[in-house]
């Protein structure tokens, strides 16, 4: 029925502490939807809807509602009959996708450290409990701290933050859930050298975990010592987490690669690697005569010997490279010489694509070990790292905001633009609601032509530069001021450009833009790991550098920009439910609320605008073919079209 009477009879029920749904409240402000929130939070009421729309609020402590008690209240309830739960919105992705057989999926936003990957785990938890059977899925994907499911960072800002997962959950009619990890985003892996307290995601637990929990046998075998020790650990001096537990985690984290199918070999070869990682990181170099050589051979003893490498062979491709070049039509390789911040930049290359590898590896077991010979349907559950903002910004917080923002579009274009659009369609009376389409700002960054977008801007100076210099990063901000500084959405500043999100103006220093984004592995490390006396290594690098030469190197840029648009095509294909995060405090403490930073993200969320379109609308609306099937009508006479199929 209409929202008025519907509605209406909802507020009967609203409880002291503010509203359960945020359509029913009086004034559609951010003031008013803000303190409606606050007023729940510190009732312990994390949870509200905005109709459909699930807006979750980070308490900052361990709640009692979700134990087994809650899955049995919520299942098969309809909305309205209790409090506003993620499991509410769990069962009825579940429920949709058994009874109008539609693959369905939930995008959980917000800011880094709003609660987004323990909705995700709380989704998955409900789905694989209800569904019946659910042993094989609880055990392989929600094992504590699998290494795949949970790569994640501490960061000088928040704890934990899981970068990027999309888990798909399925079910056959007539067999037991299985979970599989999207090959379409397992890539997505930006890297923050700055905030990290370690080096890498994988390894920044791992890491610490390896060096507290392994066997004595183990630290000699792989020279563990302490984390001080290593260059790729010791940046922010900071070695331990609150109540984080390494050498237990250690623990869960050789269990959790046990369960989803890795020998005690293949488990040995991560470890090794992860510790060669770590020791490559300490070779550093010195100046001689204009030219990189390596500080101390001591260094190099453990990493060549972890990756099966020969000594001189590491010490040589990380100080010098063979470049091809071209004389009157034959081409000469020469072998070229580097300064010591190419070197560097060479060693952290390898270092970061041993690592991207093994993260590679790991999620591809992850799928062997859940591979079914047939999926019918899936939930897909979407958990990305946040929308960034830091006194400095760099590349990667550039990557990180895109994908964000080509999640927003997704919610806009879904519940804010095309409810519209349907009620016009329909011929209902419709004052428009107006709202910030961020689809311009998803233009300016990954537009091709006409004009040009900042990724594509980037990638044509990357493809001419030759050397690691601040140069290119200078000749990338006079491009982007001449193609696109006139845009509404962007401005430069002295250190680099200014875009204007959906979530506020980020300003981007325009340093190692170019060399990250380039982050080319040249084919003499390549070739050198291709010589390792380890199998495991070896497989980790099968290019064909023959066939590799005679193409454009691809960038890490568009990779993000063909993984997020993969991702955005995946999702489309999907019935969307959405989790809205709310960090509430930078204190991480229960009941601190800041005003100011709870009403930018209400504000940027789009909040104001999503309740204004629901209120408007219609409460429950779903399109006449699967009213019939649910209904369990069949007689064709009824059909508007005699030609409409409906299914038994």
């Amino acid at each position: 029925q209409g929202s008025k009477e519907y509605y209406h009879w909802q507020a009967q029920n609203v409880k002291v502490s503010g509203v359960d749904d945020m359509v029913l409240l009086s004034k559609i402000t951010e003031d008013a939807i803000t303190e409606n929130l606050k007023k729940r939070y510190m009732d312990d009421y994390i949870f509200t809807y905005i109709g459909p729309v699930l807006i979750s609020v980070n308490p900052f402590k361990q709640l009692p509602y979700f134990t087994d008690r809650e899955v049995e209240l919520y299942q098969g309830a309809a909305q309205y009959e209790n409090p506003p739960h993620i499991y509410a919105l769990a069962d009825n992705m579940y429920r949709n996708m058994m009874i109008d057989s539609e693959n369905q999926c939930v995008i959980i936003s917000g800011e880094s450290g709003a609660g987004k990957t323990v909705a995700a785990k709380y989704i998955m938890s409900y789905v694989s409990k209800v569904s019946g059977g659910g042993d094989r899925v609880q055990v392989v994907v929600l094992c504590p701290r699998t290494p795949v499911r949970e790569t994640s960072t501490s960061t000088t800002r928040y704890c934990n933050t899981t970068w990027f997962h999309h888990l798909r959950v399925g079910r056959h009619w007539s067999g037991s859930p299985e979970g599989t990890f999207s090959a379409v985003t397992d890539e997505i892996n930006c890297r923050c050298w700055e905030l990290f307290r370690d080096f890498l995601c994988f390894t920044s637990d791992l890491g610490p975990q390896l060096l507290s929990g392994s066997s004595g046998e183990q630290r000699q075998n792989l020279g563990i010592t302490t984390p001080d020790y290593y260059f790729y650990l010791n940046q922010s001096g900071s070695y331990t987490v609150e109540d984080v537990d390494d050498k237990k985690e250690f623990c869960d984290t050789m269990e959790a690669m046990s369960v989803v199918g890795l020998t005690a070999d293949e488990q040995d070869s991560v470890l090794q690697l992860v510790a060669g990682i770590l020791h490559l990181g300490n070779i550093s170099f010195r100046e001689e005569n204009n030219y990189a050589v390596v500080e101390s051979q001591d260094f190099l003893a453990f990493p060549s010997f972890l990756l099966g490498i020969s000594q001189d062979g590491l010490c040589c491709k990380l100080t010098s490279r063979i470049m091809d070049s071209k004389w009157g039509g034959k081409t000469e390789s020469i072998s070229v010489t580097l300064n010591t911040e190419q070197a560097c930049f060479t060693r952290d290359a390898l270092s970061k694509a041993l690592y991207t590898r093994l993260f590679d590896y790991l999620v591809d077991s992850v799928n062997k070990a859940m591979q079914k010979e047939q999926e019918e349907l899936n939930i897909g559950v979407l958990d990305i790292y946040g929308f960034e903002i830091f006194q400095k910004n760099g590349f990667e917080q550039f990557c990180i905001n895109f994908v964000n923002e080509k999640l927003q579009q997704i919610f806009i274009e879904l519940t804010l633009k095309a409810e519209q659009e349907e009620y016009v369609q329909e011929g209902i009376k419709w004052t428009p609601i107006d709202y910030f389409n961020n689809k311009v700002v998803c233009d300016l960054i990954e537009s091709k032509l006409n004009p040009p977008g900042v990724m594509s801007i980037l990638d044509d100076v990357c493809a001419t530069m030759h050397a690691k210099g601040e140069g290119a990063d200078q000749t990338l901000l006079q491009k982007l001021q001449g193609q696109v500084g006139s845009h509404e959405h962007f401005s430069s500043w002295n250190r680099g450009f200014i875009i204007h999100h959906y979530a506020g103006k980020v300003s981007y220093d325009v340093y190692g833009f170019c060399e990250r984004n380039r982050d080319v592995l040249f084919n003499d490390i390549i070739e050198l790991m291709q010589s390792s006396e380890f199998q495991f290594i070896r497989a980790l690098f099968p290019e064909n550098l023959e066939a590799e030469k005679r193409g454009r190197p691809s960038t890490a840029s568009s990779k993000i920009k063909k993984q997020a648009n993969s991702l955005v095509m995946t999702l489309m294909k999907c019935t969307p439910h959405y989790i809205r995060c709310i960090k509430p405090n930078e204190t991480k403490r229960p009941r601190d609320w800041e005003e100011n930073r709870v009403k930018h993200q209400v504000e940027y969320l789009g909040l104001r605008e999503n309740i204004r379109v629901r209120r408007a609308g219609y409460a429950y609306r779903r399109v006449f073919n699967k009213f019939l099937h649910r209904s369990g009508f069949r007689e064709a006479h009824i059909l508007r079209d005699e030609s409409y199929p409906v299914k038994p």
